[in-house]
């Protein structure tokens, strides 16, 4: 497994005010890293930080709408002038609401769309040059079943996915000369987070678990490289058992 020492290493994590995304940026600052930490919801992300930064971490909270292409660019950029080139970038952000065909407008659409896709390849470019220049770095996207199978009233959420999918293997391909590790990751088990909460069957909600468990798969991936592990649609409730076991 992975021994890199994290300390002093930079993060770039989105959706990082609740659910899964703060269980991540929490990891990450209990390892010692600098956190780049981004959100819509400001409030909450401001609360996120108080608390990560109550706890001794160095975090800086960016308020920031991804499905708005401008204001991406913008957070990203603010995010290296402050801290420099990333070890890893998680890209978790995400909106998925249930609509059809007939019942989705194209405005809709693409906002979903660009949180999850537009948004992982304008960060992604962002990243980049530093990352080649380095010769070293991780990229992370959050998958899903909708990443690889088709559901109904996904007709957004489920393109989106399965698009970051397409640029994990593409990125995966041409970063691997400059061991930079693109991988996806999807939870691999039903997660207790307001996006479930809205979307998952009473079926699910039964067994779903807190997205803290899911949080060493999330500190091991900051470390990996090309060399390690690259082009990999990975399970974080399977690795982050195995690295509990190991």
């Amino acid at each position: 497994m992975i021994s890199l020492d994290l300390r002093g290493k930079v993060a770039i994590v989105t959706g990082a005010a609740q659910g899964l995304g703060r269980a991540i940026v929490q990891a990450y600052a209990q390892a010692g890293m600098r956190i780049a930490m981004m959100d819509v919801r400001a409030e909450a992300l401001a609360q996120a930080a108080d608390e990560l930064r109550a706890g001794g971490a160095d975090c800086l909270p960016i308020t920031v709408d991804l499905a708005d292409a401008a204001a991406t660019q913008a957070a990203v950029e603010r995010a290296l002038a402050h801290y420099g080139t990333p070890r890893v970038l998680v890209h978790n952000a995400a909106l998925l609401v249930e609509r059809s065909l007939l019942e989705i407008d194209l405005s809709a659409w693409q906002k979903e769309v660009n949180i999850i896709l537009q948004a992982a390849f304008i960060l992604s470019k962002a990243v980049w040059p530093g990352m080649t220049d380095a010769r070293d770095g991780s990229i992370v996207y959050l998958s899903s079943g909708s990443g690889i199978k088709g559901f109904v009233k996904e007709v957004a959420y489920c393109l989106a996915k399965h698009g970051q999918e397409g640029l994990m293997k593409v990125l995966a391909m041409e970063g691997e000369p400059y061991n930079i590790a693109v991988n996806t990751i999807t939870p691999g088990a039903p997660i207790q987070t307001p996006m479930s909460d809205s979307n998952y069957s009473a079926e699910l909600k039964q067994r779903w678990i807190d997205p803290a468990l899911l949080a060493p798969a999330f500190v091991h991936l900051a470390g990996v490289s090309a060399a390690d592990m690259t082009g990999q649609r990975l399970d974080a409730w399977a690795l982050s058992q195995t690295l509990g076991t190991s």
